[in-house]
């Protein structure tokens, strides 16, 4: 399976095209919009969410309901594009019009100065449209359709947030991704522990008065994955490189770790590693790897997390350079949130679902679910068999 996105944040709409999802899947739209919906909630997020309302529309790949087994084109529109149709036209303008809403003043930590830089750009507007958190809306409608892939052979993969602001939730040892739908669902905040929901939302409050932005940490389980997935035989098949290289392709995300991750370096090996168990097939009696080893799924539950910064947009702006004058001046300021971690863990779920998609149509027969299903199950019982 391969896609590629496509659209600016206030251009007309943003556009998807997959090949290789499998035919005969029962495509749920609703299941769609809904990750869309998640992606967009989240206590503490900004106007432009008040304003676009995402619905996928798809154009190709789909009848009644079901993959054909070709390529699936989703259009999402934006709303907000009758206000942007001068400053984004596709079609030549006057000289007065294109300075409409020009950016030359770069954000510390966002790509405006260096995509500028890069692709000589005298509007580093031509950056920060396409750099935009909004291009995360088809990578969730992918993962939509990935999640639908790894449901029909029956894997489960949710999200929450971790950190939010240096308030850290207090996770159990074992979370399940039942658990986790079931308690994320009742929480503004995407969190667990209900019990640190109040100081959070109030950080978020006094964050936003402040005109500050807050980073987080968010984690990712999936539960169900067969042992075996990815490969040690070569550095680009390792699964758990893939993950990582797709959870900091996330706006903002500067760091990834699996299981206890960045811990294991102050514990000795003998509290690190996961014994071995037999009992009607192969466990662990820990899962401080998150369910890898040798850049390989080892059939316990996938953890994964990842760090996202504050967001660059403040408020109260930095300090910067005029691309012009050279002189120092205050950031340009867009349109923000005082933190979109929540929202970013419905990303980093949805990036990660699509990964695993992707390796089993790799690894199985998949011209159709029903072969996938067939496969899987059929691996299932032979490695449980070892």
């Amino acid at each position: 399976m391969r896609y590629l996105t496509a659209g600016e944040s206030h251009g007309p709409e943003l556009t998807t095209i997959i090949e290789g999802v499998p035919a005969g899947l029962t495509l749920s739209i609703d299941a769609i919009n809904h990750e869309l919906a998640k992606r967009q909630g989240g206590y503490g997020r900004g106007g432009r969410m008040k304003i676009e309302k995402d619905q996928v529309r798809i154009t190709s790949g789909v009848r009644h309901s079901q993959t054909l087994g070709s390529p699936i084109t989703m259009i999402v529109e934006n709303r907000d594009w009758k206000n942007w149709q001068k400053v984004m036209s596709v079609e030549a303008v006057s000289e007065k019009d294109q300075k409409l809403r020009r950016v030359a003043k770069p954000r510390p930590g966002h790509a405006d100065l260096v995509g500028g830089m890069k692709y000589q750009h005298n509007d580093l507007r031509n950056v920060l449209e396409r750099s935009s958190a909004r291009e995360t809306t088809m990578r969730v409608a992918v993962g939509a359709i990935a999640k639908q892939i790894l449901a029909a052979v029956d894997i489960e993969i949710a999200s929450h947030v971790v950190i939010l602001g240096g308030i850290e939730a207090s996770i159990p040892e074992k979370l399940s991704v039942k658990e986790i739908q079931a308690k994320t669902a009742a929480s503004e905040v995407n969190m667990v522990d209900e019990t640190v929901e109040a100081a959070v939302k109030e950080l978020i409050d006094q964050t936003k008065k402040a005109g500050d932005t807050i980073g987080g940490v968010v984690e990712v389980r999936t539960d169900n994955v067969p042992a075996g997935l990815g490969s040690y035989v070569q550095w680009d098949r390792k699964l758990d490189g893939k993950i990582a290289q797709i959870m900091l392709s996330i706006n903002a995300f500067k760091g990834v770790e699996f299981g206890i991750g960045f811990e294991a370096a102050r514990q000795p090996g003998s509290k690190v590693m996961d014994e071995i168990v037999w009992e009607e097939g192969y466990s662990r009696t820990s899962n401080h790897l998150g369910g890898f080893e040798g850049g390989m799924t080892n059939g316990e539950q996938i953890i994964v997390r990842g760090v996202m910064k504050p967001i660059p947009t403040l408020y109260k702006p930095l300090m910067s350079v005029d691309i012009d004058t050279k002189e120092p001046y205050k950031a340009s300021v867009e349109r923000s949130d005082s933190t979109a971690v929540p929202a970013a863990s419905v990303v980093a779920e949805n990036v990660v679902a699509t990964v695993l998609a992707e390796e089993l149509l790799e690894q199985f027969s998949a011209d159709t679910i029903a072969d996938l299903q067939q496969a899987v199950a059929q691996y299932r019982e032979t490695i449980k068999n070892f």
